[in-house]
């Protein structure tokens, strides 16, 4: 049987780092900063996951050191792009393109390996039930991101924020420092996403591991309209498509037809939710321009 619990707990298993950098994207995008350097910031936390692990024992030390290198890294973009004013598009595609370099560098001066690192001594997270406590975090974080973003005066402030700065900075809130906080906590987020694959989903760090995720989880905030429950509904299409990809794989179908399935149906879903919204868009020019004739 092809649908079963066993590519469900897959499929949970692989949406957890998407999740966590989707959450992170839509917090920026609620604040009004596209940030597109997910990808990035999951790399950096997959290398810092591993070193910090490997080094000292811990994988919660690990955990912590990928949250807290991803933050860092993300003041590339807060900087940038809140306080210089520049193109956030522009350096998002920079702190991906700097982070693949960078980790494939460090990977080799560090480990003095090329390729792929993976030592016995390395220490992955435990798994409850099945899954990391990093899944059951991600699982956690929709409803507290969810609450946050519209019960909470933090959250209510951070979308005036991203919907009307100006007016928001009339009624004493300051748009920089809200901007700052969602880049950081996406920061935080995706190097949690990056220690769940790296030590979590596997147990070794390899160049260019992330492999896109951090653009599906791009994606994913699209699709689900930087909300919550849409951006946790996204990652379990995603999560799905991966999950049938391995599965089919072992079905005897080539490996690279397989590694392309949930970017086949990012590309799908895209373009659906695209025309769905267009569709919308020209109803509602339809309705105005038949009441103004009228």
């Amino acid at each position: 049987m092809f649908f079963d619990s066993d590519l469900l707990m897959s499929a949970l298993r692989a949406l957890t780092p998407i999740l966590l950098a989707a959450l992170g994207g839509a917090l920026c995008e609620r604040a009004g900063v596209f940030n597109i350097g997910l990808e990035g910031m999951m790399l950096m936390g997959c290398f810092t996951a591993v070193t910090t692990s490997w080094s000292t024992g811990s994988p919660w030390l690990g955990v912590l050191a990928a949250a807290l290198a991803a933050a860092a890294y993300s003041l590339i973009l807060a900087v940038g792009a809140v306080t210089l004013r520049g193109d956030a598009v522009v350096l998002g595609i920079a702190m991906n393109l700097l982070a693949v370099g960078l980790t494939g560098f460090l990977l080799r001066t560090v480990f003095g390996v090329q390729g792929t690192f993976d030592d016995p001594s390395l220490a992955g997270l435990p798994l409850v039930g099945g899954f990391s406590p990093l899944a059951y975090l991600a699982w956690a974080a929709v409803g507290v991101a969810a609450l946050l973003l519209s019960r909470h005066v933090w959250g209510l402030r951070l979308r005036g924020v991203g919907e009307a700065p100006d007016a928001a900075a009339t009624l004493g809130v300051s748009p920089t420092r809200y901007k700052y906080a969602a880049v950081l906590v996406s920061g935080v987020l995706c190097g949690l996403a990056g220690a769940q694959l790296a030590l979590g989903n596997v147990t070794l760090f390899s160049e260019n591991m992330t492999a896109g995720r951090g653009w599906i989880a791009v994606v994913a905030v699209m699709l689900g309209r930087a909300l919550p429950l849409g951006v946790l509904l996204a990652a379990l299409l995603f999560g799905l498509a991966e999950a049938a990809g391995f599965r089919l794989q072992g079905l005897g179908m080539p490996q690279q037809a397989t590694d392309a399935a949930p970017y086949v149906v990012t590309l799908v879903a895209l373009f659906l939710s695209t025309a769905q919204r267009r569709r919308r868009a020209a109803a509602r020019t339809r309705t105005r321009t038949t009441g103004v004739t009228s």
